[in-house]
């Protein structure tokens, strides 16, 4: 199995770097923000962390490609960093701290490595295939973390997105009644909801609509944990245009209420 330690310290690298940027414009009050064509806002934040990402990458990765959520993919190959330089840009926008920058790495569209930062909550979370999932401040002072061993609905933490989405979808009145079900609902959103089934604090964690660049940092990190991450159709990874993260032992059982398949009840365990 190849590794990734010489990558995993690189998003380290990257990350060190672009958190100077981030948090200086955080609340910052001549921060600009415009309105993308999709209606989602982009910061000048935004912007300016991506180019320095992109800029570090093709110095030290000049073959690798890169993607993200606001350029164009560059390059083209095995290897792609896919970049997310603030996901939760509308709680960044409001002065809300719970947003971060995503960085993955996808070989041969195996999502392998993702590194989350978010240093307004100053927290960080890794992982690499093979390496185990890990949070800290560094690679020098880390703690390896695992999912919870909750294996019934009744008993789960869920934390979830706005309802508003999951009616865009036609799956609102599935999320309300599987809400009903589990024993504590809270809506921590964005990666957050993801690191913290990581972390085994939350159990259960769907979201209705999101890109890729959302989500190929948190696969390898809730993978590694000992958890799942697919998509509502069941798909491992992070090609459905959504998402469910869990323990393991919920999947199934979460994928039969809120999945997006005719036959979702009899989806493979993978």
């Amino acid at each position: 199995m190849p590794t990734y330690d010489d990558d995993l310290r690189l998003a380290h690298v990257l990350a060190d770097a672009v958190e100077s940027t981030t948090t200086r414009r955080f609340k910052a009050s001549d921060l600009v923000v415009e309105t993308k064509p999709d209606l989602s806002p982009v910061s000048d934040a935004d912007l300016a962390a991506e180019e320095l990402i992109r800029g570090q990458l093709k110095r030290t990765r000049p073959r690798d490609a890169v993607s993200g959520e606001e350029f164009e993919t560059t390059g083209h190959g095995p290897r792609r960093w896919v970049i997310d330089p603030i996901d939760g840009t509308k709680n960044f926008v409001r002065g809300v701290p719970v947003w971060a920058t995503l960085i993955g790495l996808v070989v041969d569209e195996k999502p392998v490595l993702g590194l989350v930062a978010a240093p307004a909550l100053n927290r960080r979370w890794w992982a690499a295939t093979g390496s185990g999932a890990w949070t800290g401040r560094s690679l020098s002072s880390a703690k390896r973390i695992g999912v919870s061993k909750v294996s019934r609905v009744s008993d789960a933490s869920m934390s979830y997105s706005s309802l508003g989405g999951w009616a865009k979808v036609g799956r609102r009145d599935q999320l309300l009644d599987l809400m009903d079900d589990c024993w504590r609902t809270r809506a921590y959103g964005d990666f957050w909801s993801h690191m913290l089934v990581a972390e085994g604090a939350v159990d259960i964690a769907p979201e209705p609509e999101l890109a890729v660049y959302d989500m190929a940092a948190l696969v390898p990190i809730v993978q590694e944990a000992g958890g799942r991450f697919t998509g509502l159709d069941g798909r491992e990874g992070c090609w459905s245009g959504n998402a469910l993260s869990t323990n393991g032992l919920l999947h199934d059982d979460v994928l039969a209420r809120l999945g997006t398949r005719a036959d979702a009840d009899t989806l493979p365990t993978g």
